[in-house]
């Protein structure tokens, strides 16, 4: 009997350049691009500042600093980019500090880049002078929710064509989300269930006359605002900036806090000067205050939600069953039961 023994070669796929999903884009040609559209000069140098769901690059020309982000691909069309710079622009025009876009040489304010994995869009905007700051002063807190306050006072009623924070968003397509990364009968998520459930129940009940409405930061702490040494606050990534109940951002706010401030003493007076600020501008109502602990809740889901939709190109580096395990337990349990069941206990 003969063998006969077949050999086929492997198709050989060859291609200019391979396909890719998200990149970096060099410094160096994001400086020289930069140069021929604003007009700085040679000398100005372009560093890469971070990556994440977008890319930011630092500007330096002389003694004049800006931060140019790069979008990532299919993150925000550019109606909704559009839309987040009519908001600075107001705001700046209000005497709001916050960094604000910059025009080029021809009064455009989006570029667009033709990176690998497609046109992306990109943006020049002013620096916020000063340094971050895990921890500051009472004082400080003060002077943030003054500024807090003027935005949702300069901003109030205003519509955006953006994304508007309902709780189906935070709470409904964040947790479907969730459930590609976790599985649905750990103690976690079934804990995240009936914890979804207990907050879409309470907000449909909330008296939405007394919640103002416009627009919204979304995420207002540390990481997004500087303070120099004369003690001035600028904020900026308005990156998800939106529509929504305007106590999402003092829910936001009151929620880092207690990520950042171990002293209950101490963040309790913290705490206590930042509402003041804020009241000093705008009143809170009593619903608003009513519903700022679940609302803190619903961040939380909301930013899961975010981890794990920009898995590919940001979160990959941390995001697992272990962590998401952890974050459950140690951050969104633990501030539900310290603030929302407290809550309920005492009433």
């Amino acid at each position: 009997m003969a063998f006969f023994c077949f050999f086929v070669a492997p198709k050989l796929f060859i291609m200019q350049n391979f396909p890719v999903t998200s990149s970096i884009l060099s410094a160096t040609h994001v400086g020289l691009f930069l140069q021929d559209k604003y007009g700085f000069s040679a000398a100005a140098t372009c560093k890469l500042l971070k990556t994440g769901i977008n890319h930011s690059y630092l500007i330096t020309d002389g003694d004049s600093k800006f931060v140019f982000r790069v979008y990532s691909l299919n993150w925000r069309t550019q109606t909704e980019i559009a839309e987040e710079l009519r908001l600075l622009n107001l705001l700046h025009d209000n005497h709001v500090p916050v960094s604000y876009p910059v025009k080029d040489a021809a009064g455009d304010h989006i570029q667009q880049l033709n990176a690998p994995e497609g046109d992306r869009f990109g943006v020049l905007f002013s620096f916020a002078e000063g340094e971050k700051h895990l921890n500051f002063s009472v004082g400080l807190h003060y002077k943030i929710g003054e500024t807090m306050a003027r935005i949702h006072q300069v901003t109030h009623n205003l519509q955006l064509q953006r994304v508007s924070y309902t709780p189906q968003v935070l709470l409904q397509d964040s947790f479907e989300r969730l459930k590609q990364f976790l599985p649905a009968d750990t103690d976690e998520m079934q804990w995240m269930a009936s914890t979804q459930k207990y907050l879409l129940d309470e907000l449909a009940k909330a008296d939405t006359g007394t919640l103002r409405q416009g627009v919204v930061h979304m995420d207002i702490w540390f990481d997004n605002l500087n303070i120099t040494k004369g003690g001035d606050v600028t904020i900026f990534d308005f990156d998800f900036c939106g529509n929504g109940w305007q106590c999402l951002d003092l829910a936001y706010y009151i929620l880092q806090l207690h990520s950042t401030e171990k002293v209950e003493a101490e963040r309790d007076e913290k705490l206590k000067s930042f509402f003041a600020g804020y009241e000093s501008i705008t009143q809170i109502s009593d619903e608003e205050k009513r519903l700022l602990p679940m609302l803190g809740v619903c961040m939380y889901f909301f930013y899961l939600g975010i981890q794990c939709q920009r898995f590919d190109n940001w979160s990959n580096v941390f995001l697992n069953q272990t962590y998401l395990t952890r974050f459950i337990n140690l951050l969104v349990k633990k501030y539900f039961d310290e603030n929302v069941l407290k809550a309920i206990n005492v009433n």
